[in-house]
């Protein structure tokens, strides 16, 4: 029997820019986590391997993002496996790479014909037009573009956009310190449908209760399932320093691990990809060992206790 949880690794970072001519290392996230353990603690393998096409440096002039077609050609590539994995029955963990990559993961659930939720953990909104961004990054705007917003190119990927309606969406952890569209008159998330449950929130009310509201929202639209995307920068500063836009605060390992596992308990999950970890700011792997943690408490519920260990 395989495991219920096929790993999937899709080592892009299409979506980030390169300030300064540093580039980030967010594409041996996969290698990263499968060395500090995450592959034998789950019970699960490396099954498939989406890779990205050359990084174009310069913004497209009239979409106003980076790499807008390379990010599409892998997101057809990625919602690929994501829904030969689903329609399998199995479990996709999908190992980044930069935030873009949430976009080919809901591609392929949409291919498989039913409606699916978002619980949306990151420790920014990523809900900002292009032309409200200083780097023209997609990973800056993944919900925006998943959500059915700005340039149809990306917003619209087969023609199947929204990739996720605004009522389907539970933005957990987030701690944005402030309305990043706000200078071009865009929406902000508290003003959609969307489920607003930031830091404060869950810290105010605990995370059952949060989790409780996110999964009644869930039920009461009518989804058949919701994927999980976990930016790595929604954890506590403190132990995930290695992320390209640092905050201070965030959700302690326990929290987090809690948050993950009582999705997960709903019976309602079917995937997850995670992001933005970037290895080259982690040289002795407590950010990975933390973050390898966290997955294998949100996710050992999926496998036989014994290999969670």
């Amino acid at each position: 029997m395989p495991s219920p949880i096929a790993l999937v690794a899709a080592p892009s970072s299409l979506g980030l820019s390169r300030p300064e001519g540093r580039v980030p290392r967010v594409d041996l996230l996969p290698e990263a986590l499968m060395d500090a353990g995450l592959g034998s603690r789950l019970g699960a393998r490396v099954e498939h391997t989406v890779l990205p096409g050359p990084y174009e440096p310069e913004r497209d002039a009239e979409l106003r993002v980076r790499n807008p077609r390379g990010i599409v050609a892998m997101s057809r590539e990625l919602a690929d496996v994501v829904e030969r994995v689903v329609r399998a029955k199995r479990f996709p963990l999908v190992l980044g790479g930069d935030c873009s990559i949430l976009l080919g993961c809901l591609l392929g659930l949409k291919r498989t014909g039913g409606r699916h939720g978002l619980a949306f953990m990151d420790g920014h909104t990523d809900f900002w037009p292009p032309e409200a961004s200083l780097s023209g990054g997609v990973a800056g705007m993944d919900l925006w573009f998943a959500s059915g917003r700005g340039p149809s190119l990306l917003s619209n990927l087969e023609g199947r956009g929204p990739l996720v309606r605004d009522e389907d969406v539970a933005v957990l952890g987030v701690r944005d310190p402030e309305h990043w569209g706000a200078k071009v008159s865009a929406e902000h998330v508290r003003d959609t449908a969307m489920a607003w449950l930031d830091l404060s929130t869950l810290r105010r009310d605990g995370i059952a209760a949060g989790v409780t509201r996110a999964v009644e929202r869930f039920r009461a639209t009518g989804v058949d399932g919701f994927w999980m995307h976990l930016d790595a920068d929604v954890m506590d500063d403190a132990v995930m320093p290695a992320v390209d836009s640092r905050q201070p605060d965030g959700l302690r390992v326990d929290e987090l691990g809690e948050l993950v596992a009582r999705l997960v308990e709903s019976g309602m999950a079917v995937g997850m990809d995670v992001t933005i970890y970037d290895p080259s700011l982690d040289p002795e792997r407590h950010a990975a060992r933390a973050l390898v943690d966290t997955l294998v408490r949100g996710l050992g519920a999926l496998v036989p206790a014994s290999e969670t260990r």
